[in-house]
């Protein structure tokens, strides 16, 4: 009887070992597949892997998100055609934490390389509920500098393309790529 119990235990302790294990490959896998997905410009493949109700916190700013306003915002986003590398990605303590880079033709012109995030991703289930992004390599000064030089030769030289910065939809991002082209080739 002892015997029986003893093994009956270990088997017990395996199978709520292999458990935890999955879930902790899930999650890392899930938050691989985002990144995969946003890279690849995939709106519904990225919105399968959100909650119904998303947010993403950059150096604190709060942005909320429904899955359709997120699928939008990657169409936006696509339009710049985003490259996306996990530099590193790994759960510690039980959170989810990555390193991600991110350049496109929006950043290359503003920034001139790219934005390196250090990026906490928490779930709900087995979904992205949140991705908190603190910046690890990010020239702010630079970034509203050539922001604003290019905001102010629109609104002087092509005002049909006033309010490209705030539209987050697949035509705003196409007058925002349209007005980094105006004005690179102003000369």
């Amino acid at each position: 009887m002892n015997k029986f119990t003893v093994l009956l235990l270990l088997i017990t302790i395996g199978i709520i070992s292999c458990k935890n294990s999955e879930k902790e490959i899930d999650e890392l896998e899930i938050a691989e597949k985002f990144y995969i997905a946003i890279d690849n410009s995939n709106p519904s493949k990225t919105t399968e892997l959100i909650t119904e109700r998303f947010t993403t916190i950059d150096d604190g700013f709060e942005q909320k998100y429904s899955e359709n306003e997120y699928a939008e915002w990657v169409k936006w986003d696509s339009v710049f055609q985003p490259t996306y590398k996990i530099l590193k990605i790994e759960k510690e303590n039980g959170i989810i934490k990555a390193k991600i880079s991110k350049t496109d033709k929006r950043i290359s012109f503003l920034h001139h390389e790219p934005i390196i995030t250090d990026e906490i991703i928490q779930f709900e289930g087995n979904k992205i509920k949140n991705i908190n992004r603190t910046s690890a390599s990010f020239n702010v000064e630079e970034f509203v500098k050539n922001r604003d030089k290019l905001v102010n030769w629109i609104a002087e030289n092509q005002p049909e393309l006033n309010g490209f910065l705030n539209d987050q939809t697949k035509s705003g991002g196409m007058n925002y790529l349209k007005a980094i082209e105006l004005y690179k080739n102003k000369k």
